[in-house]
């Protein structure tokens, strides 16, 4: 099977999707069959995005992208650091 990266609006989208059909008295194997994605996808996205709105979603990943862009701006500075105190040792 061919992987498919979602965005957070899909995912949110899928999750609403998803209630209905439950709601309709459909199991989580035929909602699943439904929506395209296995059962652990399903409950992984379930756990991530219940209850969002996909405004929040966004932001959400977008504070996600940003948190390990400025940890690698922090690896580096230690690293810089490092080779500086090395240099100044005898």
């Amino acid at each position: 099977m061919k992987r498919k990266r979602h965005s957070p609006e899909q995912i949110i989208r899928k999750l609403r999707t998803a209630d209905q059909l439950l709601n309709q008295g459909q199991s989580v194997a035929d909602v699943c069959r439904a929506l395209e994605v296995s059962a652990a996808t399903y409950h992984r996205w379930q756990q991530l995005y219940g209850g969002m709105k996909a405004t929040e979603a966004k932001r959400l990943k977008e504070l996600e992208q940003e948190n390990s862009r400025l940890k690698r701006l922090l690896a580096d500075a230690e690293l810089d650091k490092a080779m500086l105190k090395e240099l100044v040792a005898p």
